[in-house]
């Protein structure tokens, strides 16, 4: 009998192996916690183990957040062997591995392909595989890899005046650590953060590249206005999104700054309507119910998570109002609303959302996302909302406008 529950189980295992091998890594947009937009690079272990225990606490690891990701200032030298070694903040990097898998989460960490991390810690210059391995030996999930001293050290130092040259170079960084990740065997995610230079949406995909996902712009930050132009910037990059493959507007400042309720709304709706990562940057420890409440709005969520992996595109813009549209799984359709007024008075009068310039049928049916109600949409009807707050649609069954005659 023992022999034959030790038979099941080593086949359980081994299909669990097959199965787990055969998931495509990001098969949707990446979701989990970034260490750096609230703490820098003072991040310790136990700021670490504390947000994780948050994901799970808060409902969040369940609404999809499982990756617990450590930004720059995890590092500290390498030994005589050239093997990296954390700093004192991290005592022991396999045992925090341990402890956030044990929680149903995943690892990620951050390096660069230069010699110094943006915080000058010490980056993978040299030691990509070296670096690689250590990382699958410590069990993580995920690499960040951040352009920084690269551009110095290689690009600038190599090829001055030769921007064709610096591109070809900069790309040679990224194909020489996906070339070292993929000889782990382990399935990391592959994050290119080099703030959307030469375009990373037309060749970060390829088989000998890797991306999982790449930036598209320079960093974000807690302000309305920042949020906006990134947000603006994605226009145009939808055909280059899908499973496996992600534009990344960069980490969520949900709860962050001076936000208002309602900007931080509109935030979390523009990256799910982008299927970017939804990458929280709070100190989840320490948020609001209101912040948590907009992090794990599911029906929300389930936008940016689609199966159908295809990112939203501006439909029109026309004064204070922008309407993005993103087809999904099964015909259905998500509508975003967004009111971009700029002055203070912005949003005191209605505006008009125009249905024939969707192109869809005056009089159906919509499911408001943060209201939880349901309306109906016709042509030229009059959209009450504030300042830089949004209105979010699902439409579950659309109906095309007949051409004119």
């Amino acid at each position: 009998m023992r022999l034959i529950t030790a038979v099941i189980f080593s086949a359980a295992l081994l299909f669990g192996a097959r199965a787990f091998a055969a998931t495509p890594v990001a098969a949707t947009p990446p979701m989990g916690w970034n260490s750096w937009n609230f703490f820098a690079d003072k991040v310790s272990d136990a700021d670490v183990r504390a947000a994780a225990d948050a994901l799970v606490s808060s409902g969040m690891r369940d609404a999809g957040y499982v990756y617990v990701n450590i930004d720059d200032g995890w590092q500290g030298v390498r030994d005589a062997n050239g093997v990296i070694q954390p700093n004192a903040h991290f005592p022991d990097m396999k045992a925090l591995a341990d402890y956030i898998h044990a929680r149903g989460l995943k690892l990620g960490l951050y390096s660069s392909p230069g010699s110094k991390t943006c915080g000058g810690y010490t980056g993978s210059l040299g030691h990509e595989t070296q670096d690689a391995h250590r990382y699958a030996d410590w069990g993580v999930d995920y690499l960040k890899y951040d352009l920084c001293s690269y551009i110095q050290d290689v690009m600038q130092a190599q090829a001055p005046r030769d921007p064709d040259r610096q591109m070809q170079l900069m790309i040679g960084a990224y194909r020489r650590m996906h070339a070292a990740l993929k000889a782990t065997d382990r399935p990391i995610v592959f994050s290119l953060c080099q703030y959307g230079w030469d375009a990373p949406w037309e060749w970060a995909t390829g088989t000998d590249i890797g991306g999982n996902l790449w930036r598209t712009t320079g960093d974000i930050t807690p302000e309305w206005d920042r949020i906006y132009a990134i947000a603006t910037q994605q226009a145009g990059l939808a055909a280059y999104a899908g499973p496996g493959h992600w534009n990344d507007p960069d980490m969520l400042e949900v709860g962050n700054g001076k936000l208002t309720p309602a900007e931080n709304r509109a935030h979390f709706s523009w990256w799910a309507m982008l299927a970017a990562p939804l990458l929280a940057g709070n100190d989840l420890a320490h948020m609001t119910p209101a912040t948590r409440a907009i992090l794990t709005q599911r029906v929300v969520i389930a936008i940016d998570q689609d199966p159908l992996g295809q990112q939203a595109t501006r439909a029109y813009a026309d004064g204070e109002i922008e309407v993005w549209t993103r087809p999904l799984q099964g015909g259905a359709l998500a509508l975003a609303i967004f009111n971009v007024g700029s002055d203070r008075h912005a949003g005191s009068h209605p505006m008009h959302l125009s249905l024939s310039r969707l192109g869809l049928k005056s009089g159906q049916p919509a499911h408001d996302l943060w209201s939880n109600q349901v309306v109906t949409l016709v042509e030229g009807m009059p959209i009450a909302m504030q300042r830089h707050d949004v209105m979010l649609l699902r439409i579950d069954a659309p109906v095309a406008a007949l051409p004119p005659r």
